[in-house]
């Protein structure tokens, strides 16, 4: 479903301005907001741009606005840096969020508009009590009931989104695929002329960008069955992995960035949908070198969401990932763990594609408030076996 419309910009910065306020009725504020948008509807690739040059201008100390990349279609691939040092890269703890490798995937990119707008009024506005008892910060977001009231995440502390944004690097990429975006489909607007190039006119348009990074590219052509090669090779295929790895503006610019920062610890790619968290490796149910961090942090991570963690490996009590004769080659996961040695993940966002119901809208970007604070915060602690 492509939800796009002219007045969201509008609708959408005055429920923000709920969030902001952070007023003893926050809550219950930015919950009747929701409720009188029905349905809900999404940011466009305008609307956010939109958005995201007015967060740089009005929040200047904190935010910084870049493209790393132009699309085939001539969009910027805009980059978030969130920081109180902002020229600099400094050796401090980063991670990367992104979105919309998928542009058919809508809440991948909404929830990450909704944590940069979160994140910049929580760090300009200080402590509020937020549920109005009298007390601050004694329910921070964790997906527990931590003051025993009864409510959950219903008080978060303010001093901690400033100390993540002094002490750690966050970097956004919320559409990492806006022509997909735009055009309402999963894979990006790149012409292709014919599975390897060699045709003389256009076959069809699209790569699928999350199969198009460079790790195990060429395992399909010796295990071909197993990874299911006719659908990587079919250029009108959904999942079309490209002429040959990092062809695509989009899978290069991530490339070209993640090269250039070093400190980035975590990566967390949004999806939709199925409420489940991933990690590598996808292309395999073998056990990565670094299993039992992957397990901690994820385990983490579905405590604050609900949502289940598959675990894949050899062995009765695990769960397999992917089919055992087959796995997903091309993945930003798999290179961001494989190569860069960053703890990467997959979140799979709602039980549909892209919801419109308020409310879930409205849970799903709350609970994922948490999880990126959580994984920024994690960040100081990891170490990986990956050699780089």
């Amino acid at each position: 479903m492509n939800v796009h419309t002219s007045l969201h910009s509008v609708v959408f910065v005055s429920i923000l301005f709920l969030v902001a306020s952070f007023s003893s009725v926050y809550y219950a504020g930015v919950q009747a907001s929701f409720q009188q948008m029905d349905p809900y509807e999404y940011h466009s690739y305008d609307s956010m741009t939109a958005l995201l040059q007015s967060w740089a201008v009005n929040h200047s100390d904190i935010m910084k606005l870049t493209s790393i990349g132009r699309t085939y279609e001539g969009r910027d691939i805009w980059l978030v840096k969130l920081s109180n040092n902002l020229e600099d890269n400094e050796d401090e703890p980063a991670v990367l969020l992104m979105g919309a490798h998928h542009g058919n995937e809508l809440p991948s990119y909404e929830s990450l508009i909704f944590f940069i707008d979160y994140v910049l009024h929580a760090y300009s506005t200080g402590n509020v009590d937020n549920d109005g008892d009298g007390t601050l910060n004694e329910d921070m977001f964790d997906g527990r009931d931590n003051d025993g009231d009864g409510l959950v995440d219903e008080d978060p502390s303010e001093d901690r989104i400033i100390s993540l944004v002094n002490d750690r690097e966050i970097y956004i990429i919320p559409m990492v695929n806006p022509d997909g975006v735009e055009y309402g489909w999963r894979k990006n607007r790149a012409p292709n002329y014919g599975s390897f190039g060699t045709a003389d006119e256009i076959t069809s348009y699209g790569v699928d960008l999350n199969r198009n990074y460079d790790f195990c590219w060429y395992l399909p052509y010796v295990l071909p069955l197993n990874y299911m090669l006719p659908f990587l090779l079919s250029d009108t295929s959904w999942n079309y992995r490209g002429e040959y790895p990092f062809s695509e503006n989009e899978t290069q610019a991530v490339r070209d960035f993640v090269l250039q920062h070093k400190n980035i610890k975590i990566s967390l790619s949004y999806h939709s949908y199925s409420e489940v968290i991933l990690f590598p490796w996808t292309h395999t149910s073998m056990d990565a070198p670094d299993e039992n961090l992957f397990l901690s942090v994820g385990e983490n991570m579905s405590k604050i969401d609900g949502y289940e963690l598959l675990i894949h490996g050899w062995g009765s009590s695990r769960e397999y990932l992917i089919p055992r004769f087959a796995g997903t080659i091309g993945t930003s996961e798999n290179w961001l763990y494989g190569t860069q040695g960053i703890l990467s993940f997959t979140m799979e966002l709602c039980k549909t594609r892209a919801p419109t119901n308020p409310d879930v809208v409205l849970d799903y970007c709350m609970k994922h408030v948490g999880v990126n604070l959580y994984v920024t915060e994690r960040s100081a602690s990891i170490e990986t076996k990956i050699q780089i």
